[in-house]
């Protein structure tokens, strides 16, 4: 939400279990970010599919992007 601010367009790339968090800090401010979500949780993945994970996001939040 910073870089929006600042006028840079930004996409934040979260998982699924703050889906909610988001959504109400969204709300609070008046704010429509750009999110990706990814599968939860991210912490104890393997390089492998972390890599599978970021594969399948980036189209999205490229597109996300070009839309700012």
């Amino acid at each position: 939400m910073n870089f929006d601010s600042r006028g840079i367009a930004g996409v934040s790339i979260i998982t699924t279990e703050f889906r909610d968090a988001v959504e109400v800090q969204s709300r609070a401010l008046g704010f429509e970010p750009a999110v990706v979500y990814t599968p939860h949780p991210i912490q104890n993945r393997s390089a492998d599919e972390l890599k599978q994970i970021a594969d399948d996001v980036i189209e999205r939040a490229l597109k996300l992007l070009q839309l700012a």
